[in-house]
């Protein structure tokens, strides 16, 4: 398989992982600073994703950093099908967690008419400005992962494995 800025083992997929790492760290940290977050099952569910997502991208930072200083390739079937499905799902959490606080967060600004709770409005805003950071650094990570994915069934095909069922 050909190596190609922001597959595994690259500087590009550092750095994506490392900002996914960063900006899910920062959204745990602005809801963790409210006093209120826990009232609100959104705001939990959040918490969750989120912390799994820093645990994921932390992880695979780690693994980047090792395969860069090693200089080793990280383009095993195994792998590339893992980092795939494993971003599918953080993926997918983070973006249900992410519209789920976006909205609570229109629902007391606009539709309430205005947030009774404060200072803890503004942290509630800057959630959602991070936590929509980290998903666009999952989508430009996804069709990294993708292409991956697709040299990797083109290379199975072209080598003609048979599999026998």
């Amino acid at each position: 398989m050909r190596v190609f800025p922001g597959s595994p083992g690259t500087l590009t997929s550092l750095f994506l992982r490392v900002a996914q790492c960063v900006f899910a760290a920062g959204s745990i940290a602005s809801m963790a600073t409210t006093s209120s977050f826990f009232n609100f099952t959104a705001f939990c569910y959040l918490i969750a994703s989120m912390g799994l997502q820093v645990v994921w991208s932390f992880g695979l930072a780690l693994l980047d950093g090792i395969a860069l200083v090693k200089r080793k390739v990280l383009h095993s079937p195994v792998l590339v099908s893992l980092f795939v499905v494993g971003d599918w799902v953080t993926a997918t959490l983070s973006l249900a967690a992410a519209s789920a606080s976006a909205g609570i967060a229109v629902l007391y600004f606009n539709d309430v008419g205005n947030c009774k709770f404060g200072e803890e409005c503004q942290k509630y805003q800057l959630l959602n400005h991070l936590l929509y950071r980290v998903l666009v650094f999952f989508h430009l990570q996804e069709r990294v992962n993708l292409r991956n994915f697709d040299l990797l069934i083109a290379s199975i095909q072209k080598k003609k494995v048979n599999i026998v069922l």
